[in-house]
């Protein structure tokens, strides 16, 4: 195992950050759409059942099914990666995003209005700061779920380390083809442990002192 490391270690890094860059992008590209969503539909008893419910049943959607699918429209390559992990991890954020926003008491929405804020005010200012931490959860839920997607995606040729699992699962019982597969399934569970911790500290620096846990 040192040896097949230390022959590839730069391959292996450049891997580590296309996959770690791949998944951080995507999870802030689907925080913006899920928290968007959420604050569309979250007065509304019906939009956010059906919102819910599109939450629900998109995670039973098996993610090597999905990228199959995407191949046929976009091809191999960046795109459909993109597509499946930003799907994936929109889904537990706008969740957590509706039930945030939803658990906030309804006379501190008042209040604010009573001091004169208007609803875009409010909602910036008061109510999504005191559902962040609920979010926050939720985007982190999805980091860890999506650190494994981005390693299925390697399927369509998308970067990332999941092309050592693939390689290796291809030559099973070949010369280095078990290293191969856990070189690729160790990587992907250390940066999900880093991307968690950035994110715990992310919490940290952005949540309001008066609602920390």
């Amino acid at each position: 195992m040192g040896d097949y490391f230390g022959e590839r270690y730069r391959h292996i890094f450049f891997a580590s950050w296309q996959h770690f860059s791949l998944v951080a992008q995507c999870l802030i590209l689907a925080t913006v759409i899920a928290v968007f969503i959420a604050v569309l539909v979250y007065r509304n008893k019906s939009l956010s059942g059906i919102a819910n419910s599109v939450s629900a049943i998109g995670l039973t959607i098996p993610s090597f099914a999905l990228i199959g699918l995407l191949i046929v429209p976009f091809g191999f390559g960046v795109a459909p990666a993109v597509i499946v992990v930003t799907f994936f991890a929109a889904l537990p954020i706008l969740r957590n995003a509706i039930v945030g926003l939803n658990n906030i008491e309804p006379s501190i929405v008042e209040s604010a209005k009573g001091i004169g804020m208007s609803r875009l005010k409010t909602l910036i200012s008061v109510e999504l700061p005191i559902a962040w931490p609920v979010i926050l959860t939720g985007v982190r839920v999805s980091a860890q779920m999506v650190m494994g997607v981005a390693a299925v995606v390697s399927y369509a040729l998308g970067p990332g380390l999941g092309g050592f699992i693939f390689q290796g699962l291809s030559r099973l019982g070949g010369a280095n083809s078990l290293e191969s597969v856990v070189t690729g399934v160790a990587g992907v569970v250390i940066l999900a442990l880093i991307l968690d911790l950035i994110l715990l500290g992310i919490g940290r620096l952005t949540t309001p002192r008066g609602i920390r846990v």
